[in-house]
């Protein structure tokens, strides 16, 4: 058909109403250590975030949905974040290719940063490098 009106039905993508060129990506955070916790954790970042190496090219603002796994806990946490920062290839001092990643403001996730904090305790003020801000 070519008479100007887009597809519809069930194979047709709108991606304002969600098609598949809207969906953010999944990544998979597995921190099993304490220490790499404290590297990624953004305590800068008012709901709290995580740095995310990637080689995959992101925008400011753009939606991206992580499944975290923190130390010792078996559970899994989604977070629907977005993208706060980006690190680029070849970054000056030798920073890991990346984004930062601002968590929402909802409940959920306010106890997740807790959690994270916890889990962080006093290291959470130390003065050692991380890959954040």
């Amino acid at each position: 058909m070519s008479d100007g009106i887009p597809p519809t039905g069930p194979g047709a993508a709108h991606p304002a109403a969600g098609g598949p060129t809207s969906r953010p990506s999944v990544i998979q955070l597995v921190f099993r250590e304490k220490g790499a916790l404290y590297a990624a954790y953004i305590p800068l970042f008012t709901e709290g975030g995580l740095f995310v190496p990637t080689t995959r090219g992101y925008k400011l603002g753009e939606d991206i949905y992580l499944l975290l796994s923190l130390p010792d806990d078996p559970q899994r946490y989604p977070v629907a974040g977005k993208v706060a920062w980006i690190t680029p290839a070849n970054a000056s001092g030798g920073r890991t290719q990346g984004v930062g990643v601002r968590f929402p403001a909802d409940e959920k996730t306010r106890a997740l940063k807790l959690k994270i904090e916890e889990i962080l305790g006093t290291s959470i003020s130390s003065s050692k490098p991380t890959q954040t801000l």
